[in-house]
């Protein structure tokens, strides 16, 4: 019961981390466009971010993310190992400003445990990770596409409006493209320890995993800890997911974040857990393109991939120190 606790515990600190580790992802072009203050911006993306409460009900991405390791080599020694591994390394990509996916470092701490108990890697379901790995590449691919379609459409269809009037439009219509996205964002980011602690105290009751048996008071904590670490902000991030990236107007930003809540959504319908932080950056460089190539700075591009490739095997590697720690003294 002990570890059960401790592992509730920390999955609801996860949550909290990665809202203030993903906020940037939520707000980082509608600040750097100044339609919102910083402090405005975290308050509306948490707000939305809660609300994906009410609307996602069916939490497919908590059961991927559950069934990614064969739940007869599943147990509570596994799971804590997995989510301290990815608070170490969510920690450690805050504090550098590295743009690191929380999903695929949960992911990969989860396999890194597993291995370690077993020692091969019949432990793993490989089509659920394929299918999450090649999402790793899939998601800033689509949002990237989206977000340069979704701009060639708005500057053609808005060529003979007035500058400003336009520009007074596009602002507002950013507050919706914030809150949609911010929505995709709870509502995939949100599951990703349901499914953990589901899994968990299926085990500690000895039934059979199972996510529609899931309480309806773990979805309500995870969604309040993401939108509370939302509202914490994530300022370090901010600046290279809205600036340093490429420079964005309110008409770039409003392409973006639809691009990016439209894939967002469309994976959490399909239980596919993606990263909020690739989505939003290939938007991001998406639209940069639609300018040319060059106004996309490739160089921070390339350092944010090498985040996103070592993320998987640097998470499940630390799992795997942390598991042998833990069944040293548990």
């Amino acid at each position: 019961m002990t570890l059960l606790i401790i592992i509730i515990v920390l999955a609801v600190i996860f949550d909290y981390i990665n809202g203030f580790h993903d906020a940037a992802n939520s707000i980082a072009t509608i600040v750097s466009t100044k339609v919102l203050t910083p402090f405005q911006a975290v308050l509306w993306a948490a707000l939305f971010n809660f609300i994906a409460f009410f609307i996602f009900r069916e939490h497919k991405v908590a059961n991927t993310i559950a069934k990614t390791i064969y739940e007869q080599y599943i147990d509570l020694h596994v799971i804590l190992a997995g989510i301290i591994a990815a608070i170490i390394w969510n920690l450690f990509t805050w504090w550098y400003g590295i743009p690191s996916s929380s999903s695929h470092t949960l992911i990969g701490g989860f396999i890194g445990a597993a291995l370690a108990k077993v020692g091969s890697w019949k432990v793993v379901i490989m089509a659920n990770l394929i299918k999450t790995v090649s999402f790793i590449f899939l998601s800033p691919i689509i949002g990237m596409t989206l977000a340069f379609l979704i701009t060639l459409i708005i500057v053609w269809t808005s060529r003979k409006t007035n500058p400003y009037k336009a520009d007074r439009w596009f602002r507002r219509l950013q507050l919706c493209s914030s809150a949609a996205f911010s929505l995709g964002h709870g509502g995939n980011d949100a599951q990703k320890v349901m499914g953990l602690i589901a899994v968990a105290l299926a085990y500690q009751k000895g039934v059979k995993f199972n996510i529609a048996d899931m309480p309806t008071w773990v979805p309500i904590v995870c969604y309040s800890a993401i939108a509370l670490g939302t509202m914490s902000g994530g300022w370090k991030i901010v600046k290279t997911m809205g600036t340093r990236i490429t420079k964005v107007t309110p008409l770039e930003g409003v392409a973006a974040e639809t691009a990016g809540a439209a894939t967002l959504i469309l994976t959490e319908q399909l239980g596919i857990p993606v990263s909020t932080t690739h989505t939003i950056a290939g938007a991001i460089m998406g639209v940069g393109a639609t300018k040319r190539l060059s106004a996309v700075r490739w160089g921070v591009t390339v350092n944010i991939l090498w985040a996103w490739i070592l993320t998987i095997p640097v998470s499940a590697l630390l799992a795997s120190g942390i598991y042998m720690i833990l069944r040293l003294f548990f």
